[in-house]
């Protein structure tokens, strides 16, 4: 009896093994949505519980380890190598940031905002492209994000390009101008809950935060997707609209960003 127990538990863990080493991986590598399932619920919440941690203090630790502090494309870099190689996590990614970042060098942006921070990354990504005397504003929703956020941005030494604000996006947009002192932004990254997108897009038309010339850049449009948005940019006579096609971060999943020229 002990024997077929022992027997069955070997046997168990020898399955389980297998499905989390090599069928499971390969799987979420060409399915969208069990790539998310798996590694943004089921494994961070593992992680989470068994590390007593969060995914972007993780992050945040990876970066201290294996980051150069100053050097914003080692901290990124450091980011990438975790997420690939240890714990996924919806960066943009490096894939993607090479569109980011081509879009953003071809925009050169004196004022941009960012909706969603997380952990930073792609504020980091776009703060070491700015000018001198350019400015990143930031909004993140979740304080405890917020805080680690702040401490690799710092890590990477772009702190004074950037200004983090905490809060809903739909909160914070109409207080802008007042806010901040700006007319308009150059150049916004949409890198939040997905079903902001439309909202918060139509909320800087209507506070006047775009000029004829801004660019929109939307990151996830396909996995897991915003179909609302890419109706409303692809239709709307206020837009010229382009598809970037790409991965979604550290997958093989099709995802994109899409580029959008506010016309006025």
């Amino acid at each position: 009896m002990l024997w077929s127990l022992l027997a069955v538990t070997v046997v168990t863990a020898a399955v389980l093994y297998v499905l989390y080493r090599w069928i499971i991986p390969a799987a979420v590598q060409s399915s969208g949505w069990l790539a998310l399932l798996w590694h943004d619920v089921i494994l961070k919440r593992l992680l989470d519980i068994m590390t007593g941690s969060t995914q972007p203090q993780r992050m945040l630790e990876a970066v201290q380890k294996n980051a150069t502090k100053g050097d914003p494309e080692s901290v990124f870099s450091a980011i990438d190598y975790y997420c690939r190689h240890k714990e996924w996590a919806m960066n943009v990614g490096d894939e993607k940031g090479l569109i980011l970042d081509s879009v953003l060098t071809e925009v050169n942006p004196s004022i941009a905002l960012e909706l969603g921070t997380y952990c930073g990354y792609s504020t980091v990504r776009i703060a070491r492209l700015l000018s001198p005397g350019s400015k990143l504003i930031t909004v993140e929703f979740n304080p405890a994000f917020a805080a680690v956020a702040r401490q690799i941005i710092a890590y990477a030494g772009v702190q004074d390009k950037v200004t983090l604000v905490e809060g809903p996006s739909g909160d914070l947009i109409p207080k802008m101008k007042e806010r901040f002192g700006i007319k308009s932004f150059d150049f916004v990254f949409l890198d939040h809950w997905k079903d902001r997108y439309v909202p918060d897009t139509k909320l800087l038309e209507d506070c006047g935060l775009l000029r004829k010339g801004t660019v929109l850049l939307a990151d996830n449009v396909i996995c897991p997707g915003a179909p609302e948005y890419l109706k409303y940019v692809r239709n709307s006579p206020r837009y010229e609209s382009r598809y970037f096609k790409s991965n979604l971060e550290y997958t093989k999943v099709e995802d994109g960003l899409e580029k959008s020229v506010f016309l006025g």
